[in-house]
């Protein structure tokens, strides 16, 4: 059984998982944590270190989010998550790698912080990033994905925002209030997203 190595914060794993109960395949993978073995640290599966990572049975390994998610689509049938029409097909993707940037840039705020202890963190820095967050929220207010069907760019933006909600990098809710109501929706369509949601 292929094996998603994985973080329970991670907002790109919780894009993977989210997607997994979906589609029905929560009984084809085993989620599992991030150097669980420590013979077998994540360097081994993805060079960069970079989560999640699906080990399949045959030993080879799949990584980057948007692979894996391109990969269960492919798993359960093709077109569930990520539309096969080709004008739908770019728009979901192109709205997911937004989404996507929304994340990076609220992770390298963190990191900014994390990985500079005892040291100022530099204010121009974390502006642009904030900067870069608060125009694709303005672009999801005026384009809100679709939720149906729900696509990769919903789940994308979802996990996005609950992120922003997790580690407060952004006070969305206060700045864009009217994708506390798609979020809402989303939650009520996809039930999975209070199931992965981190503590």
């Amino acid at each position: 059984m292929p094996i998603l190595r994985s973080a329970v914060t991670s907002p790109f794993s919780r894009k993977v998982k989210i997607a997994a109960y979906m589609l029905g395949l929560e009984k084809k993978i085993e989620f599992g944590a991030v150097n669980i073995e420590p013979a077998d640290p994540i360097q081994n599966r993805n060079p960069i270190s970079k989560i999640p990572v699906l080990v399949l049975d045959n030993g080879k390994s799949i990584h980057d989010s948007r692979v894996i998610m391109e990969y269960v689509d492919t798993l359960a049938g093709g077109g569930k998550i990520i539309p096969k029409e080709i004008d739908a097909r770019f728009d979901a993707l192109t709205d997911a790698s937004l989404a996507d940037g929304i994340m990076d840039a609220s992770i390298l705020i963190i990191y900014e912080v994390r990985y500079r202890p005892g040291e100022t963190p530099h204010a121009g820095w974390l502006d642009m990033q904030r900067g870069k967050i608060v125009r694709a929220l303005d672009y999801f207010t005026d384009h809100p994905p679709s939720l149906a069907p729900v696509t990769v760019a919903a789940i994308g933006l979802a996990c996005a925002l609950g992120y922003l909600d997790f580690r407060k990098q952004v006070d969305w809710r206060a700045s864009h209030p009217k994708l506390i109501a798609w979020l809402d929706a989303f939650r009520a369509a996809v039930p999975s997203y209070d199931k992965t949601m981190p503590e």
